[in-house]
């Protein structure tokens, strides 16, 4: 099992990389065991990449509506939210969902 979470696989780019994968296992250029190394390298590298390249920050406001917490994976719903970047720029959305994870999970 792999230490990182899978969170970043339903983005544009996991989705992207899983649906080439999938293709060159049914075409048979690569075998399900490889897509599947490559889909666990995928976790690890995103999870590496994203804390030391990323320093922008953003705080929000909202109604907390509905929270869950399983597997120690946070989920938040938040109504009303108005949401500001550090470059001063608010964003203002009716619902927005967060999905916060441990960090240190994978150390």
């Amino acid at each position: 099992m792999s230490a990182h979470y899978q969170l970043y696989r339903r983005s544009t780019l996991g989705l992207c990389l899983a649906g080439a994968l999938d293709e060159l296992v049914q075409a048979g250029s690569i075998s399900p065991q490889l897509a599947v190394k490559v889909l666990l390298q995928f976790d690890k590298s995103v999870s590496e990449m994203l804390p030391a390249n990323t320093s922008h920050k953003a705080t929000f406001k909202g109604r907390l509506w509905v929270y869950n917490n399983v597997d120690d994976v946070w989920l938040f719903t938040v109504k009303d939210v108005s949401i500001k970047f550090d470059n001063k720029e608010t964003v203002k959305a009716d619902k927005i969902k967060i999905v916060a994870c441990n960090g240190r999970r994978a150390e």
